[in-house]
């Protein structure tokens, strides 16, 4: 078992970091508070002492991961200056992440989280915040907030869908040139864009 004296913010990003890699590999309902504890090095009481239920410690978990991209991708979108350099660094810092934090992707976009609606509520509201911060990015002379926000989340939709069929696939691509390529794209609709009449 690990050290004892933790102290509490430390053990529960412990449990936090053992539990995103058992739930990705097992899912949420093959997985137990108990192989949580075990992966953790820790008894269940102590993981019980932290979350009150698997449920709670899942929810969490989802609002863990889900801040981190959504933290990442609008501190890189906002200190890229001019608007192109704002989408390519959006997507360099999303694309980043993926690929350093795979089990947290897994968890936050897998299907189960989908089924649950608590869960899926925790999903949607990643993908709305990163949504805002890319809506605010598209400056479109005649497009409303609302129309610049439903475009906002096709792009976030372009960035999920290839994030997923990317660490799938037999593809040999780093993050960085993943992202070169899907910003490119999403500039060159984004370039493209007219208010419809």
């Amino acid at each position: 078992m690990t050290n004892p004296r933790l102290p509490a913010a430390e053990r529960r990003r412990q449990l936090l970091d053992s539990a995103v890699v058992v739930f990705a590999s097992e899912g949420f309902h093959q997985t137990s508070m108990n192989d949580v504890a075990s992966a953790a090095g820790v008894t269940k009481p102590v993981l019980y002492q932290h979350f009150g239920s698997k449920h709670d410690l899942y929810r969490e978990l989802l609002r863990d991961v889900g801040d981190q991209l959504r933290e990442r991708v609008a501190k890189a979108a906002a200190e890229g200056g001019l608007p192109r350099r704002q989408v390519e660094q959006g997507f360099a810092a999303y694309f980043q992440w993926v690929g350093s934090h795979t089990d947290g992707f897994a968890v936050l976009f897998a299907g189960e989280t989908r089924r649950d609606p608590v869960f899926a509520a925790e999903a949607e509201r990643v993908e709305r915040d990163i949504a805002d911060t890319i809506a605010a990015l598209i400056d479109v002379e005649g497009l409303s907030a609302e129309q610049r926000r439903l475009l906002a989340f096709g792009i976030v939709g372009m960035a999920e869908t290839t994030a997923r069929h990317w660490l799938a696939g037999d593809t040999v691509i780093g993050p960085a040139d993943l992202a070169q390529q899907v910003s490119a794209l999403a500039w060159a609709g984004l370039r493209g864009l007219r208010p419809t009449t």
